[in-house]
């Protein structure tokens, strides 16, 4: 047994089911009728509009490294949300296999590692029709948890003495409580996600949009897993907008929620109040405090797709890259000539090595120095002796080239 869970007991499984309704997390959307749809579609389609034009205006290289960079960024701020803060540069250094020597750190490490494959396979079209799915829930839950350290797969009874382990991809089978919230029974977990998925599936553009924000509290107020809801939710959330609006991966609502923490979970937890009165829509639970929620949700999008679009604009970015390239050569920490090729590789979003020596004038031997010394310092990036240029965003360098999208690392390992 491990010694941080040795002075615990197994908690019991329970997986009773005591009947309750399914009718106790109505409604599961905004229904058309109500006059608080109308507002919620009309920031629905300018999230849609405004994400569109952000993935146009990138080269597809650029686009590419930036899916990278925000899968850390996802990553680091979901689990920020949950109380666990591993920076960038040191999720970076985990899928170098990099780890601390200090076992928490590197527990952390593999649990951020664990995230990022996770979203990988999600951006790689894994969850595509399946988002609200049983199945594909189950299994983004699995894919997450299987990869971390024994230590992480223990979650608190409701016992203080209990502990529960947490089985990647198994429904729970334990009474928990969150917050004030005590989730339905745990035999009820299938009923209820059934209906869940009726209720997400098939729906159109506008209310795809809608449901990414509607859905996540829903699944949150579920609980189906013993842990791992959290991650597992926004994970879900993030599929769902991906795939309706072809995000490519390229911004993420997850720094917009941990950046307003409190009012996250405030709205999360008004969300579970009863219906307050007749004008409080139809269902159980209240229709004023999911569409207050979703609008939340939605201009929460808005606001990290302007910041993203900001750190993009072609002049600003290759103005602060550059910066940055002059400054390294000067320091003789790279050749002269490597700012001009990694503006090209810029500009261009991939480019040939072959292309190299033509376009800055220089020898064979020169152009495999310059983007050779390019790939040590992780700004470039290619696949193969054959495969063309393609731009990096090392987490070390996104004070300098993306200000804002996650704080310094000031510690040292």
């Amino acid at each position: 047994m491990n010694k941080r869970h040795a002075d615990k007991k197994p908690a019991k499984t329970v997986a009773k089911d005591e009947g309750e309704s399914i009718g106790l997390m109505e409604p599961m959307l905004i229904s058309e009728s109500s006059g608080r749809r109308g507002p919620l579609a009309d920031l629905a389609l300018e999230v849609a509009q405004k994400s569109a034009r952000l993935g146009a205006g990138l080269p597809a290289g650029v686009a590419l490294a930036l899916a990278d960079l925000v899968r850390a960024m996802n990553c680091y701020y979901s689990n920020l949300i949950e109380g666990r803060d591993t920076h960038p540069i040191d999720i970076e250094r985990a899928l170098r296999a990099d780890f601390s020597k200090d076992p928490e750190k590197r527990d952390l490490q593999l649990e951020a590692k664990a995230h990022i494959a996770t979203q990988e396979w999600i951006d790689a079209g894994g969850l595509d029709g399946r988002a609200t799915t049983s199945e594909g829930l189950r299994e983004t839950h699995e894919r997450f948890c299987k990869l971390l350290p024994e230590d992480l797969l223990w979650a608190k009874g409701l016992q203080d003495d209990e502990r529960i382990k947490v089985i990647p991809g198994v429904f729970r089978e334990h009474y928990v409580k969150v917050g004030d919230h005590i989730a339905i029974s745990p035999g009820a977990v299938p009923r209820f996600m059934k209906r869940f998925e009726e209720a997400y599936r098939k729906l159109g553009k506008v209310d795809a949009i809608i449901a990414a924000a509607t859905a996540h509290h829903r699944f949150a107020w579920i609980h189906p897993f013993i842990d791992g809801n959290g991650r597992v939710g926004r994970l879900m959330s993030y599929a769902m907008l991906r795939e309706a609006l072809d995000t490519g991966g390229i911004w993420s609502i997850a720094r917009g929620l941990a950046r307003s923490e409190e009012e996250y979970k405030r709205h999360l937890a008004a969300c579970d109040l009863p219906r307050r009165n007749d004008l409080d829509g139809r269902g159980t639970l209240s229709e004023e405090a999911l569409a207050s929620f979703a609008r939340y949700f939605l201009t929460t999008c808005l606001d990290q797709i302007n910041f993203m679009e900001s750190l993009v604009q072609p002049d600003e970015l290759r103005g602060r890259m550059l910066i940055w390239a002059e400054e390294e050569v000067k320091a003789d920490r790279l050749p002269p000539k490597t700012g001009q090729l990694l503006e090209a590789i810029l500009y261009r979003g991939e480019l040939p090595k072959g292309d190299v020596e033509t376009l800055l004038g220089v020898s064979t031997r020169t152009a495999r120095r310059l983007y050779s010394a390019l790939i040590e310092r992780g700004v470039v990036t290619s696949q193969s002796k054959q495969a063309p240029l393609r731009l990096a965003f090392p987490a070390g360098l996104a004070s300098r080239w993306m200000p804002g999208l996650f704080p310094d690392k000031k510690d040292k390992d």
